[in-house]
């Protein structure tokens, strides 16, 4: 039987101050779906991800900032989202810290075609 669980519950304080929390929520073949936290922190400088799957990236509470390579950065507050197909090279340059930026990650792999 399934069992509910909260997005927002389960953070232990001490690793909200030092890293960055991520946890995995589900993973399939094609689909994986991430809890992130971040408190301040931000994607190396100079560093751009440059995945193999689309990434869905929902803002449930605080502000971020993604930087891209090709275009103009991307403000979200909570609620926001957006799709970064794969392949669109990115980072994180800005999360808040009070409160802290919860984000919900899907990562959608492509069907071979």
């Amino acid at each position: 039987m399934p069992e509910a669980d909260n997005l927002y519950a389960g953070i232990p304080e001490k690793v909200l101050r030092d890293i960055e929390f991520t946890e995995i929520l589900h993973h399939s073949q094609l689909v994986r779906i991430e809890r992130i936290i971040s408190t301040g922190q931000v994607s190396p400088e100079g560093f751009w991800y440059d995945q193999a799957e689309d990434e869905w990236v929902a803002l449930l509470d605080g502000e971020a900032e993604i930087a891209f390579s090709d275009q103009p950065a991307i403000r979200l507050t909570r609620g926001d989202h957006l799709l970064i197909p794969a392949h669109c090279r990115h980072r994180v340059s800005f999360t808040s810290t009070n409160p802290p930026a919860v984000w919900l990650a899907v990562f959608i792999r492509k069907f071979a075609e």
